[in-house]
């Protein structure tokens, strides 16, 4: 165990310091993200020259250096020397808080399992403000970011996504954006309530309310531009942890019974006898890999 007192504990090694930065309105930088900015040694950043645009607006004159999804492993060596070093860096993102279906996630971990200080500043995201602005409930929600490329194993994770019981979070890019409603109306039903959100905090900012089918049919009509963050309804469905009507079943037959009555594939089954059982994934997948 290891407890991070981030600003009680004098050590001889530096600090990283996770920054959000605007998702389109550079009003949305906070005070304090532009001081660390400035006091940092240097700025871990994915696009140089995105991040230059922003210091150049708050006259940050911090050295920039480029640590991204192609780079990341040579990059994230040099940068956990450097803070070893005592050197103090702060991460950015293009946009948005780093960390977050975003390469900055393993230097965070890369920090955390050498016991480097990581201090997170609050910040712009897209998910949260498009999460509240959907009208959807709040009180429990599952992100999950961007969809798989893979067909079998987006198919997958959106047959797992469609039997959740509250609000989901998806990131899209516009290129995809079609397909990918056509493939949640499909799993999810096209009268499944949704909400989809592109430019947000931008001059253009659209929230788009409805259904699964409504968002199909806006997507065929409009002309699509920008990043898009979709948040559809959970099924709010509770299950009884009294109600374990799988209890006479063997964990074998548990994964069978979802894959042959709810047509679910191998793997989407494995997920949700884990979460019906409250065991681990790994767990079940040995099981009925080994014992089947």
């Amino acid at each position: 165990m290891w407890s991070q007192k981030s600003y009680q504990t004098e050590t001889d090694q530096g600090r990283l310091f996770i920054i959000p930065t605007p998702i389109g309105n550079l009003e949305d930088m906070t005070f304090r993200a532009i001081q660390y900015l400035k006091d940092a040694d240097l700025i871990a950043c994915e696009d140089t020259r995105q991040t230059k645009k922003l210091c150049n607006h708050f006259d940050i004159s911090t050295p920039l250096v480029s640590y991204h999804e192609h780079n990341k492993m040579k990059s994230g060596e040099k940068l956990i020397e450097q803070l070893k070093d005592g050197h103090t860096i702060a991460l950015v993102s293009d946009a948005g808080m780093p960390g977050v279906s975003d390469p900055g996630h393993d230097l965070i971990k890369e920090c955390v399992e050498a016991q480097i200080t990581v201090i997170p500043l609050p910040g712009a995201n897209a998910a949260l403000p498009a999460l509240v602005a959907s009208g959807l409930s709040t009180d429990h929600f599952y992100f999950y970011g961007f969809l798989p490329r893979d067909k079998k194993s987006r198919k997958t994770e959106i047959e797992f996504l469609s039997k959740l019981r509250d609000s989901l979070i998806l990131y899209e890019s516009p290129h995809r954006l079609k397909d990918t409603l056509k493939e949640l109306s499909d799993a999810f039903g096209v009268e499944r309530k949704a909400s989809m959100n592109r430019e947000l905090t931008k001059k253009f900012e659209e929230i788009i309310r409805g259904n699964l089918g409504d968002l199909l049919t806006w997507s065929d009509e409009e002309q699509v531009r920008g990043e898009f963050c979709i948040i559809i309804e959970g099924t709010g469905v509770i299950d009884d942890p009294d109600d374990k009507w799988w209890i006479t079943l063997s964990v074998i037959e548990h994964v069978e019974h979802y894959m042959k009555e709810d047509d679910m594939s191998n793997k989407a089954a494995i997920k949700q006898v884990a979460l019906d059982r409250d065991l681990p994934k790994r767990e079940v997948y040995q099981i009925y890999h080994v014992e089947s």
